[in-house]
């Protein structure tokens, strides 16, 4: 049917409109940023790059702007189940996840301003609970009492790597 063009959508997250500035640039250049990050660092990299060949990098970087892109810009890229490969990998302690937002709150800080960098830490940590909790219940452990990683314990374990 012919007629007026479809109206362009605002995506609505927490309330309030998605902001502009956040695109699939900032998306490919976050998600690229981490990762770079994660390949290097001491604790992380050694659990990434035993699981991801280096040839398979790139496409691994895709699916994760795919993953980023459905988050947060309500596209529909990104089809897969991302919690089944974190449960085969029987080394990931919280020691991972909080380093894993550490490095991911760094990325968005240096490279977004405030309020996206808020969207996409925000994001970031309640999908670590989410994983957190999944993989303690694929475990058989009690995960009553965990508690969410916050803004606060970044801060902390940043400083304390300081010391």
């Amino acid at each position: 049917m012919k007629g007026r063009p479809a109206p362009e959508r605002t995506v609505i997250i927490d309330g309030k409109p998605l902001p502009e500035v956040l695109d699939e640039a900032m998306i490919v250049a976050v998600v690229h940023g981490f990762y770079d990050r994660i390949r290097e660092d001491a604790l992380l990299g050694p659990v990434f790059n035993s699981r991801i060949a280096a040839d398979d990098w790139p496409r691994h970087l895709q699916r994760m702007c795919d993953f980023w892109s459905a988050t947060l810009l309500r596209t529909a890229r990104y089809q897969g189940r991302p919690l089944p490969p974190h449960l085969a990998i029987p080394e990931i302690e919280e020691r991972h996840f909080h380093r894993w937002l550490q490095l991911f709150a760094e990325t968005v800080d240096a490279l977004c301003p405030e309020e996206v960098a808020s969207l996409f830490l925000d994001r970031a940590m309640r999908i670590a609970h989410s994983f957190r909790l999944a993989i303690g219940f694929h475990r058989g452990e009690d995960t009553t009492g965990l508690c969410p990683i916050g803004h606060a314990d970044l801060a902390r374990q940043a400083g304390g790597a300081r010391s």
